[in-house]
């Protein structure tokens, strides 16, 4: 199995200002030293965390889809983040993961912020997604999602004998009031779930006067910050080994263990 190289981006987001963010984040990606197998960005990279749905929701293929596309084609590298999607009546906080090939998966964000009503504005979600990359298989979530770990649990596959996922991911707006809440819970569900775990949230403030201060992390299996950047804009990239992994979960298999649930 192939190690995995990913790239998370944490940088302000220009307030409902699509054209900004996209030249910004294109700059961004355009400075990486190296190649990567996988580029995540916030959620809501497009437009900051706002309930503007009339106003700033997308069609599927619309201006953001085809940049994700586009770069995506170019970096040869798979490119994810979240974005306001309308489809017929109904609005998503909607993560696309889209692959150099043009193909693309979607997951709609299940745990709607009802603190800020986002439960008002926008249709949940209804299915996990969990895809393959370079035979690592991720699950990509979005912020008040790491808030429920009944959600992301990482199940046995009995008939495979193996976990589900190796990866999870949050993509966020998770502001510096609850911030300690984030890096805690982060490093929960890479524990319990025997998973790298990776939050990439932005910093700045958005149109609301709500402070981010990053925080951006990649978790390893033992619950161990392996980066964890501060409240400044930057980029960074590790390879992810799945020797390590596997070698953890062969020592320390609790997975034989869990409970075993449905969501119904």
């Amino acid at each position: 199995m192939e190690d995995l190289g990913v790239t998370l981006i944490q940088t302000d987001i220009h307030w409902q200002e699509v054209d900004a963010n996209l030249a910004e984040l294109e700059e961004k990606i355009w400075q990486l030293p190296e190649s990567t197998d996988l580029i995540i960005l916030p959620e809501m990279f497009n437009t900051g965390f706002t309930m503007e749905t009339g106003a700033l929701a997308e069609p599927m293929n619309g201006k953001t889809f085809k940049w994700m596309k586009q770069m995506a084609g170019q970096t040869r590298a798979t490119i994810t983040g979240s974005l306001i999607i309308r489809e017929q009546d109904r609005y998503y906080n909607r993560l696309i993961w889209m692959n150099p090939d043009g193909t693309f998966f979607k997951y709609d964000k299940r745990h709607l912020f009802r603190i800020a009503e986002e439960d008002n504005y926008f249709a949940a979600g209804k299915d996990q997604l969990i895809t393959d990359l370079n035979g690592w298989k991720i699950c990509p979530l979005i912020c008040y999602d790491l808030r429920f770990p009944v959600w992301s649990r990482n199940s046995f596959l009995k008939e495979k004998h193996q976990l589900a996922y190796d990866l999870v991911i949050y993509i966020a707006n998770w502001p510096a009031a609850r911030i300690s809440a984030w890096d805690a819970l982060l490093q929960a569900r890479a524990i319990e779930n025997l998973c790298y775990a990776i939050g990439v949230n932005r910093i700045g403030k958005d149109g609301n006067g709500i402070l981010y201060n990053g925080h951006t992390s990649i978790i390893d299996p033992l619950g161990k910050p392996v980066i964890l950047m501060d409240d400044k804009p930057g980029i960074k990239s590790l390879l992810l080994s799945y020797n390590k992994l596997t070698d953890y979960r062969d020592k320390f298999p609790v997975y034989l263990d869990n409970d075993h649930f449905k969501i119904i």
